[in-house]
This record gives C-alpha cells, sequence and structure tokens, in this order.
C-alpha cells in the first residue's frame, strides 16, 4: 500500500460513516521527466494522498471491475486502447495486463482465480483466455450486450440484440441450440447459484425465466408495468443468494423492482430519482445484520438500501465521471467504482462490514485520518423553503411529521412533494415540453454558421441597415419553415414584396466606391434626404433629441394658468375663441436649447454621444489620451470633455521682464573675457603666430601651422 501521510474524508449519510479512501486525485503521466517526479514532494495534495493498489488506473476509463471467486486477484477492463489488468491483491500491485484488439463490453472469470476468463467484446468476438495469454477467439451473430456462464453444462450464455440467447459449450468446444425468447431484443442475463436458473431481460420490459435442464421457458412477466413505466427496457437483473426466491430488476427508467419467483407483482419498488438506467444490481451479505442489503448503480450514484423496508442506509455519489460497474468485495465493505475517468476510487463503509483480509489496516486508519468535518444527508427527503411550501400549499403541514424543520427550512418526503407539485402546477409537464422544444430550436439555430461582417469605413449606417434587414428576412424564413415542419403541410407563398437592396450590395464592385470614396457619403441632413426621409427611424433617436432640451413647456403652463385664472370672467363665445387660438398656438413649432458645450460640439460634428456616454470612465479617459496623442497637440494642451481645451502660458510683460534681470544677473558675475567678445576660445596645447583679423603688424593669436 502506497501510503504517505494520507488523508481520509468521510461523510455520514443517514447516520452512517462512509469513507473516501482513494479520492480522484491528480493522474501523473508516464513520461514525466525524474525532475518533475521529485518537484511533487512539495505538493500537499500529492503527499497526502491514499492509494491501496498500485497503478489502479487506465488511461481514458474503467469499463468492468471484478474480483475472483477466491478473493485473491482483482480483474478491470478500460480503454484506450482496449486492455485488461490483473492485480494481485496480496502484493498490492499489478500482476500483468494484455490488450485486446475491440473494446470489452463484459467480461466472466470462469474458474476460481484469473486463469480462464471470457470477454464479450464489440466487434462481437468472445474471446477465451488462459493463464498465458490469449486461447481461442470466436464470434456470435449478433451485437452481444451481456455474458453469463453456467458452471453445471459449461455453457457460455450470451445475450445480444436478438430474441435468442447463444450457447456456447466449452467442453465441446461448438455453438449448441439457441435458447428463444419473445422479446425483441435482449439486455441483460443472469443465473442464479443455487437452482441455476436463467433469466432474461429484454427491449420490451419483459423478463423470462428457463430451466436449463429442459432448456425451455417457465415463466414470463412484464417487469417494468407495476412500476408505472411504459415503453421502457430491463437493464439488470440479480437473484439472492440466500434462498434463490427473490430476484431484483432494474429498469432504464431508475427503478429496482424486487420480485418473489412465486408471484408475478413486486415486493418493493426503489426509485433512483435520477432517470437513467440502472447498471448493477448487488445482493450483499453484512457480519452486522441478519438481513442482506441491496446496492443498486445508475449512471450517478450507488444506493445501499434494505429490500425489505425500502428505507436507505447510505449511498456513494462520486465527484468526477459517469459510474459504469461497482465491485464490492464479498462479507466487506469495501467498494471500487469504474468511472469514466482514469482514476479508480475506493469507498469503505464499516457498517456494511469489516475490511478485506489483504487491507485489514484499513480499519485503523480510518480511526487515525478522519476528518473532524462531516455532511449529513438525508436520503429521500426533499428540502423547501418557506416560500416553496406556500407555493406548494402545504403551509398547513408546519408542525406535523410530515415536516422536519432545518436550519431556513424543511425537510418533506420526496413521494409527497412530487404529488404536491403536481397538484399545485398541473401543466407542469406540458410547459417543460414546450420549454424543451425551444431550447432545441435556439441550439439549433447557434449551431448555425455566422459570418461576422465589419462595416465599411463610408456609409456605416446604410451596411448595417442592409445587413439588419437581410437577418430579419433570414429569421422570418426559419420561423416560416419550422411552422411548416410543426404543422406537416407545405403551403408555398409567393411574396410580392418588392426586393430592394441587399448586403449582396457590399460584395459588388460597381457599388464598390459608395463604401470606400468619401464623396458618395450620405448627408442625413441635406435637404435631398429630408425630403426622401421625412419620418425619422423609431429605433433610434435624432440627434437633435440627444442634444437638445425643448423650453416651452414652463410657458405653456405659464399661459394655461393665466387662462384658467381669467376663465371666470369670460363668455362662452369667447372661452371658444380661446380653445382655438390654443390649438394654433400647439402647431407652433416648438423651440430647443442645447444642454451644454460638449453637446453642441457634437452636434456640430453629427455625432452621436451615447456610446461614449455608455463607456466606463477609465475608458473614457484612454480614449481622450489616444486621440491627444493621434493628433499631435502639444504638452501644454490639456483636452478636456466635449472638446474643451486647457493651455497655461505666461505673458509676454512678465516674460521680458525676467529676461532683463537674468542678463544682469549674469553680467554681474561674470568678468569681461573670450565668452563676452564673442571669440572662440583658445585651444589648449599650441600657441602660433600670425596675423590678426585686422591684418596690422604685432603679435596677434591667430591661427598657426604645424
Amino acid at each position: 500500500m502506497a501510503y504517505q501521510g494520507g488523508n481520509l474524508k468521510s461523510t455520514a449519510i443517514n447516520g452512517v460513516k462512509m469513507y473516501t479512501v482513494t479520492g480522484q486525485h491528480r493522474s501523473l503521466a508516464t513520461w514525466l521527466p525524474p525532475k518533475k517526479l521529485r518537484a511533487l514532494r512539495k505538493d500537499k495534495d500529492y503527499m497526502q494522498r491514499v492509494d491501496l493498489i498500485q497503478d489502479l488506473r487506465f488511461e481514458t476509463a474503467t469499463t468492468r471491475i471484478k474480483a475472483t471467486p477466491d478473493g485473491e486477484f482483482l480483474i478491470a477492463s478500460g480503454i484506450y486502447p482496449p486492455q485488461v489488468k490483473v492485480y494481485e491483491l496480496r502484493e498490492l500491485s499489478l500482476k500483468f495486463e494484455r490488450h485486446l484488439v475491440s473494446e470489452i463490453i463484459n467480461f466472466q472469470v470462469l474458474a476460481d482465480d484469473y486463469s480462464k476468463i471470457a470477454f464479450l467484446c464489440a466487434d462481437r468476438s468472445v474471446c477465451l483466455h488462459a493463464k498465458y495469454g490469449s486461447h481461442y477467439s470466436l464470434r456470435i451473430p449478433r451485437m452481444g450486450r451481456d455474458i453469463a456462464y453456467d458452471c453445471w453444462s459449461c455453457d457460455l450464455i450470451c445475450a445480444a440484440s436478438s430474441p435468442d440467447l447463444y450457447r456456447i459449450n466449452l467442453e465441446q468446444g461448438r455453438f449448441l441450440s439457441s435458447l428463444s425468447t419473445q422479446s425483441p431484443a435482449l439486455n441483460v442475463v443472469s443465473q442464479s447459484k443455487l437452482h441455476g436458473l436463467v433469466a432474461c431481460g429484454g427491449d420490451d420490459g419483459a423478463v423470462e425465466c428457463f430451466d436449463m435442464r429442459s432448456r425451455s421457458s417457465v415463466g414470463r412477466i412484464n417487469a417494468v408495468a407495476p412500476a408505472g413505466d411504459i415503453n421502457q427496457e430491463v437493464t439488470a437483473i440479480e437473484f439472492d443468494g440466500d434462498g434463490g426466491y427473490h430476484m431484483a430488476v432494474g429498469s432504464s427508467a431508475g427503478k429496482v423492482l424486487i420480485y418473489d419467483l412465486r408471484s408475478s407483482y413486486p415486493m418493493r419498488v426503489k426509485d433512483h430519482m435520477y432517470g437513467s438506467p440502472i447498471l448493477n444490481i448487488k445482493w450483499h451479505r453484512t457480519l452486522n445484520s441478519e438481513r442482506p442489503k441491496l446496492i443498486t448503480t445508475d449512471n450517478h450514484i450507488v444506493r445501499i438500501w434494505d429490500p425489505e423496508t425500502g428505507e436507505g442506509m447510505t449511498s456513494i455519489e462520486p465527484t468526477a465521471g459517469t459510474i459504469n460497474d461497482i465491485c464490492v468485495f464479498r462479507e466487506s465493505g469495501l467498494m471500487l467504482l469504474a468511472l469514466d475517468c482514469s482514476q479508480i476510487p475506493s469507498y469503505f463503509a464499516p457498517a456494511l462490514g469489516p475490511a478485506p483480509k489483504w487491507c485489514s489496516y484499513l480499519e485503523n486508519l480510518t480511526e487515525e485520518l478522519e476528518e473532524g468535518a462531516q455532511t449529513t444527508i438525508y436520503d429521500d427527503f426533499k428540502f423547501l423553503t418557506k416560500e416553496d411550501l406556500e407555493r406548494l400549499n402545504l403551509t398547513n403541514l408546519i408542525g406535523t411529521n410530515l415536516l422536519r424543520a432545518y436550519m431556513h427550512g424543511f425537510f418533506i418526503d420526496y413521494r409527497l412533494y412530487k404529488k404536491a407539485q403536481s397538484l399545485a402546477d398541473p401543466f407542469a409537464y406540458d410547459a417543460y415540453i414546450e420549454r424543451r422544444k425551444q431550447e432545441k430550436l435556439e441550439a439549433e439555430r447557434a449551431s448555425r454558421i455566422t459570418i461576422k461582417r465589419k462595416l465599411p469605413k463610408v456609409n456605416r449606417v446604410l451596411a448595417a441597415h442592409l445587413l439588419e434587414n437581410e437577418e430579419a428576412e433570414n429569421e422570418k424564413k426559419d420561423a416560416e419553415n419550422e411552422k411548416k415542419d410543426a404543422d406537416g403541410v407545405d403551403t408555398k407563398k409567393t411574396s410580392k414584396k418588392k426586393k430592394g437592396l441587399t448586403s449582396e450590395v457590399l460584395k459588388d464592385e460597381r457599388f464598390a466606391s459608395m463604401f470606400e470614396n468619401k464623396d458618395f457619403q450620405v448627408d442625413e441632413f441635406s435637404q435631398e434626404y429630408l425630403s426622401l426621409h421625412p419620418m425619422p427611424s423609431k429605433k433610434e433617436p435624432s440627434l437633435v433629441e440627444e442634444h437638445f432640451e425643448p423650453i416651452l413647456e414652463d410657458d405653456d403652463q405659464s399661459f394655461s394658468d393665466s387662462d384658467a385664472s381669467a376663465g371666470p370672467q369670460l363668455s362662452e363665445d369667447e372661452h371658444a375663441n380661446g380653445k382655438n387660438k390654443s390649438q394654433k398656438k400647439s402647431r407652433v413649432p416648438r423651440l430647443y436649447e442645447v444642454k451644454d458645450e460638449r453637446h453642441a460640439e457634437a452636434f456640430w460634428n453629427r455625432v452621436s454621444l451615447a456610446k461614449e456616454d455608455s463607456l466606463p470612465l477609465g475608458e473614457r479617459a484612454a480614449a481622450l489620451t489616444y486621440e491627444r496623442q493621434a493628433s499631435g497637440i502639444l504638452n501644454d494642451v490639456k483636452l478636456g470633455p466635449g472638446g474643451s481645451r486647457e493651455i497655461s502660458f505666461v505673458s509676454r510683460s512678465s516674460a521680458k521682464y525676467k529676461e532683463d534681470e537674468g542678463d544682469k544677473e549674469a553680467r554681474h558675475e561674470k568678468r569681461r573675457g573670450v565668452q563676452s567678445l564673442g571669440l572662440k576660445a583658445e585651444r589648449s596645447g599650441f600657441r602660433g603666430r600670425g596675423r590678426g583679423r585686422s591684418h596690422g603688424r604685432g603679435r596677434g593669436r591667430g591661427r598657426g601651422r604645424r
């Protein structure tokens, strides 16, 4: 056992502790360099992992997992590539692995150890393996779905997508006559270890039993009908190991039915509440109780419950991957799950039984490494708040034993909750169906390929209108087609609408200049445009409404108040004349006042500020900085909102005064020298004789010759 400071997680479900021995820790690639492997010593989660068996994993997923009858070996199949691994539990390590041509659907251990194994593969082949490797391979007529082994007659029984059960006799090495059933196809086959009765479940929800001594059918029932399910399949069958009188049947609706072989009506029905098919059923004998427990598995959860009362004992929900299979060690509380991921997690429930002999120290580890925090989960109950109770009209149950107060709500029995929900909203199912239809239609629309076209620099508004009109036409056509498909009637209506400009104009070379040359820019404020488009678009507000405010509201109100005060003194004729005057006043053009300088400049430039106002403050500041750099404005000039500018300067008089003061100080500090005459400084290291600049005789300092 590879254990280094492990960290076990435990949960208490209905008061039963469940320990997660090997969780979904990070898997390591085999090609990692040694340097990275040594770096994992500093990884706390990796160092605190617990591995019951070394290399208990597959590259992609695990499909099936079983223990040999003697309890010494563990056999697991997985992908990718299709392979099978055999682990020796006494050594807690991998013994060997073998690769197959096709994926393994199911397999059966034919001996007490791994020496004889039969694999049912996805390519209709049945592969027989021995200790030394592959022994023989043959094919069945139809695609196989399940396999069972009759140890009394050495017959290998295969259930396939046909109404026949194929029999392969391993002693004679040939096919025997098939067992014909009334089902169109078979999903599962199982045999009782006590009386040898073979039961098979079909696609039509029926279970048919055969006596292998006479090789004839002894009974057939519709197993899923008593649960209220129609058109459901049988996906799992298992006989009990005590008396052989009870049979558990799993359906594709996620329900488990327990039958007595002497009755055609189920004794107990258990719902997993997930709606996914039941994958595996096991009758588990525990040392802590006289009655066996049922361990049923679907894709989401493993439930452990009492078959006589139907009460749930505990459950397991893996955190990653869906469940494919489960392996429960005999008379033990250790379980291994085959998931759609690389790891194979292990769980230990002391209430089911002690740890197996090959890992007996697991009980000590659970006591030492148990975490303090536990999660309490109530099975078969639904949590509701007070608002939910009011919506379901169940407030009268508060204070009764039907509701259990917990934190800010109540726990209610799940079956009672489903009944109340159906009474409160009888059309919920119809609304759900309609909602699912809409979701599928939206998913189909989203899956279509959409081309995002960039708008041109010139006449962007016109190009946007063309694209919007085209999208609206396409949506209208899609809606009509969906309606035709739903009604089943193909009504072709010819549209008489005159076809105008389309988005094809953007691709046409003849109209390329209209979207590239600024001379073709459409002026929406010109007289020609306004005469052709007198009604502005209601979708986009005009620039006048955005940048200006009406100013006649107060004046109209004052006029109306004065008219109301003078109303009693006027005659009826004058009052009528006043009404006519007010109607004439309403026809007077309204006056507007600009909001501020920023809006005035935007209106002058014919620009909308709606997009700029919707931006955050940081993006606005960044845009101003970018505009300033692009326009090449001096650093002394600061840009403000609305195009305002700010500059700092010094007046001429003050600048000249400072200049004169600086010259005086410089003349006072410096003596008369070369700098004051404006002559060039002498060169160090050489003095020559020559003529001066005045061409006179004397020793003037000038340029000499080297």
